[in-house]
């Protein structure tokens, strides 16, 4: 059977195909654009949602009050190990953790009062505090990351603590003084510069990871490292004791690889914060300080406080040793 004629007959004239092409064509743009606003409506509406912002708000409270709760369980267990030293590094590490998720797990339980607290100053004291204060928390670390660099280095470490002090207590100053000069005159560029000196903070704290968390995974190439020693013995001792362990120990790269872990967290933690805070400062549609925005606030919190905070705590965890097994002692 001749089947020519039939299909001549769908394509008998190259101008009806022309035509159908360019419709087909003409409707692609219009079929995308349909589908993108039905989804700019969904996402509106779903941002719009009293209930699903108290569901991401609740959940945020949930999340912060477990980390706060492991972070006061640490604490607790390890008060009990070594109750003798008082507070070492090791405890004003974990109390600081406990104090800046505790903080911010009590926020989002009330994140839609604090919307509404008066005058607008204080809510973004509310809201930026528990920021400085895991800047603190976390910057701990860099601290003793550069003890141990400069004690491996023979050069004197007496001015890495008042610098640590002075560092934060600049910080603090210039975050209050943000704060007063907003509640004198609370206007939109106080609040833009406010958020920028933030994002230098978390792109300084970065810069510290990535700085002294090399340096020391280059010194840590002839020695063996414990990631509780790192953190919180004292420098000078952790030093000699580190070059008693032969380059070949078994637990050498998992040790190396714990630091390279924490530095690595802590890094992206704080860039991806700095980004953020700048596009907070100058795009509305990022603004983390608003109810509206709650998919955007659970997807910021978990990526630069709640997952970094609790990989952190995770490779922590080891409990420091009894006395008597071996040498521990306070950092004053």
């Amino acid at each position: 059977m001749d089947l020519r004629p039939s299909i001549r007959g769908f394509v008998d004239s190259p101008g009806e195909v022309g035509v159908a092409t360019s419709m087909m064509a003409s409707s692609v743009p219009k079929v995308v654009a349909i589908s993108l606003n039905r989804a700019s409506s969904w996402w509106e509406g779903a941002e719009n949602s009293v209930l699903l912002q108290d569901w991401i708000f609740h959940t945020l409270a949930a999340l912060y009050g477990i980390v706060a709760a492991v972070a006061l369980i640490q604490l607790i267990r390890i008060e009990c190990r070594v109750p003798e030293y008082g507070w070492t590094t090791q405890k004003v590490f974990h109390s600081l953790n406990f104090l800046v998720n505790g903080v911010r797990s009590v926020v989002f339980v009330f994140r839609r009062d604090v919307q509404h607290i008066r005058p607008e100053v204080f809510q973004h004291v509310v809201l930026d505090f528990p920021s400085l204060a895991f800047f603190t928390t976390y910057t701990l670390l860099v601290l003793f990351w550069a003890e141990i660099y400069y004690q491996a280095r023979a050069v004197s470490t007496d001015k890495l603590r008042p610098t640590f002090y002075t560092i934060n207590a600049v910080v603090y100053t210039i975050q209050i003084a943000f704060w007063l000069l907003f509640w004198w005159k609370p206007i939109e560029p106080v609040v833009i510069l406010s958020k920028l000196f933030l994002a230098g903070v978390s792109l300084f704290a970065a810069l510290g990871f990535l700085l002294y968390g090399g340096r020391l995974l280059r010194i840590a190439e002839n020695a063996m490292f414990t990631a509780t020693t790192l953190v919180f013995c004292d420098a000078i001792r952790l030093f000699l004791m580190l070059q008693r362990f032969p380059v070949e120990s078994r637990g050498r790269r998992k040790k190396l690889q714990e630091v390279g872990y924490v530095a690595t967290i802590c890094f992206l933690c704080f860039l991806v914060r700095c980004i953020m805070m700048c596009l907070n400062a100058f795009d509305k549609d990022a603004d983390l300080d608003v109810l509206d925005h709650p998919i955007l606030n659970l997807t910021y919190y978990l990526l630069v406080e709640i997952l970094p905070s609790s990989l952190v705590l995770f490779i922590l965890r080891k409990l420091p040793p009894k006395r008597g097994v071996t040498q521990y002692h306070p950092i004053h």
